[in-house]
């Protein structure tokens, strides 16, 4: 795998076809958790920032409804976070995917191409110096770095 997974775009007519079963399901009570994870799936794949947020935006809402089946949406956040360049948290959606199944070589191959990226970027040697303020949930820590060093 190289970059090329970070730049995959949904077909229109699969996000279409995804959508209207999403709402179909929403308008008459709820969707099923298919449903939610088809759509946001395709949402991460989108070639348009506001479609991929909408989809991490779904996904985190699985991530917590459905403790036990978090794995099958960390690959995805990690996805859709480096597909906004937000590299750090795409990081930590890998690393977190890998503490579950340590030896899967689809999210390892995804964490060194976020990793290359970040590199290619400058990015990698900040997300190291703001991994604890991370880990703690301090992604304002994170803006304000990134503030202080475009200053």
């Amino acid at each position: 795998m190289d970059e090329e997974i970070l730049n995959e775009i949904v077909p229109s007519e699969d996000l279409k076809k995804f959508e209207r079963i999403y709402y179909n399901q929403l308008n008459s009570g709820s969707a099923s958790k298919e449903a939610e994870f088809e759509y946001s799936w395709c949402l991460v794949r989108s070639k348009y920032p506001a479609d991929i947020r909408k989809g991490i935006m779904i996904l985190e809402q699985l991530y917590t409804k459905y403790v036990n089946e978090r794995r099958d949406y960390l690959y995805y956040l990690a996805l859709g976070n480096a597909r906004l360049k937000e590299y750090s948290k795409a990081l930590q959606f890998c690393r977190a995917f890998l503490q579950i199944e340590p030896t899967n070589h689809q999210v390892q191959q995804l964490e060194t191409v976020i990793k290359k990226k970040m590199d290619r970027e400058g990015k990698l040697g900040l997300a190291i110096a703001t991994a604890g303020v991370l880990a703690l949930g301090g992604i304002v820590g994170l803006g304000v770095a990134l503030a202080k060093g475009k200053s």
